[in-house]
């Protein structure tokens, strides 16, 4: 069961009462919902026809057995529910963002909306078995059940992380970009993450790499689908997520602890990446 403790300009505020950290949803699904977002994600298990969902500007008509991914802080609405149409499962971020192997790999993660059982028919059947797993955990409330569904979700997200990975890897032959091209990338991504606090450059990143910053620069974006500053800046504003919710720290020290060389430049990608500043945002929080 999930519980909405308010709903400001849009943003769901999530409670997790019965488990730290997850939440179930399966027997009071409304009929629709207006667009919202929070900063839990949200995977939906499709059991009916006549669901409708929007995620971003994009509407979903999904069928049964396909499932919805909704990432941690994107807009997303229910136009339409039948009864008993699907149940939800939302987990905390932090599942995702206290790992850097989950935050490197995120950005091809969260480009992925939607498993559907007919053109993925494998990982819709490994993934809806999560799911499931996960669901029947929650409900049995026995001893160490927090700690199994929090497993279970750990390998849901090892599932697709695998898949999307492998997807981005499969796209580059025949178009001039060898296969060991994207192991530089990955070991980018992995070394951002570790260092994002740091006053790093992509050119920087690109002597690591052992790549000229033009080549680098390249094939970063080819893979990520983002150039290497717009990339850095959403790992920071992760950190910075997480730094906000200690009360110890200002927003200012939260901002140059994640890694911002400017307070300004801090607030801006801040605001544009979750829609709310860093202290309207730990407001939130605190509420």
């Amino acid at each position: 069961m999930i519980i909405i403790s308010e709903n400001r300009n849009g943003k769901e505020v999530v409670k997790y009462y019965l488990m730290n950290g997850v939440s179930l949803t399966q027997n009071m699904l409304p009929e629709s919902y207006p667009a919202h977002w929070h900063s839990a994600a949200e995977f939906t298990f499709i059991l009916k026809e006549g669901v409708r969902y929007q995620i971003g500007n994009t509407v979903y008509t999904p069928h049964p057995g396909d499932i919805l991914l909704v990432w941690p802080r994107e807009m997303h609405s229910i136009i339409s529910m039948p009864k008993k149409g699907a149940f939800f499962i939302q987990f905390a971020s932090g599942i995702i963002e206290h790992n850097r192997d989950l935050v490197s790999a995120s950005i091809l993660m969260t480009s992925t909306h939607v498993i559907s059982a007919d053109q993925e028919p494998e990982l819709a059947k490994v993934a809806g078995q999560k799911l499931c797993e996960i669901r029947d955990l929650f409900v049995s409330r026995s001893y160490f059940s927090e700690t199994r569904c929090k497993r279970s979700i750990y390998d849901l997200l090892l599932i697709l992380g695998d898949h999307v990975v492998s997807k981005n890897r499969d796209v580059t032959p025949g178009r001039g970009y060898p296969d060991i091209s994207f192991e530089y990338v990955r070991s980018a991504c992995r070394y951002i993450a570790d260092h994002s606090s740091e006053d790093i450059s992509q050119s920087g990143v690109a002597d690591e790499m052992g790549l000229s910053a033009s080549y680098f620069s390249k094939l970063f974006k080819k893979y990520t689908q983002r150039s290497f500053p717009v990339y850095l800046s959403e790992i920071r504003v992760q950190n910075a997520i997480q730094l906000l919710t200690r009360d110890n720290l200002s927003v200012t020290e939260c901002a140059f602890q994640a890694g911002f060389q400017s307070i300004t430049t801090f607030n801006k990608v801040f605001h544009d990446t979750t829609g709310y500043s860093p202290r309207d945002y730990r407001k939130l929080h605190s509420n």
